[in-house]
């Protein structure tokens, strides 16, 4: 599996950004913008939460099991690949999302005196701000996982994720 590039996920950030922007300034000059939600950056801080409490207990695993503690308890390799499966999902996800609503939230602020529109300003920002907190957290759960490089097996050199 392919490690997260921080260079792909900026880009659809930019995208998805740019596209709600403008999307966001047609839709309000035909009509009413929809508003951003309340629940979009707590369900974000959420998963990042989930990706982040996944991250420190495989971590923990492992370091007792390199400790060779009687009370270790193994890290199953298949439930390991499936964390960092959903932590890339979530980060490209986030990515998306948190896009969308910057390139809002970046529309929204042409218009702050109307305090209706600062609340989803401010909603806006936060759903950023926990999009990129689930991106490091699943960035951080990838690092957790990565398999120690193994010359013997792989000519290439690289440390397989896994």
């Amino acid at each position: 599996m392919r490690e997260l590039r921080i260079r792909m996920l900026a880009g659809v950030f930019i995208v998805a950004g740019v596209l709600s922007w403008a999307g966001a300034r047609l839709w309000n000059a035909v009509g009413t913008l929809p508003s951003v939600p309340l629940a979009a950056p707590i369900v974000l801080a959420l998963i990042a939460v989930v990706i982040l409490a996944t991250a420190i207990s495989i971590r923990a695993r492992l370091k007792a099991q390199r400790e060779r503690r009687p009370e270790a308890k193994g890290v199953d390799p298949l439930m390991a690949a499936r964390a960092v499966v959903f932590g890339h999902a979530s980060a490209l996800v986030a990515a998306l999302v948190a896009g969308m609503y910057g390139g809002t939230g970046v529309f929204l602020l042409e218009s702050l005196d109307i305090p209706a529109r600062r609340d989803q300003a401010i909603y806006a920002g936060f759903s950023v701000l926990a999009g990129i907190g689930v991106i490091a957290a699943a960035i951080f759960l990838e690092r957790v996982c990565k398999l120690p490089e193994d010359d013997e097996h792989n000519g290439a050199g690289t440390a397989p994720t896994v």
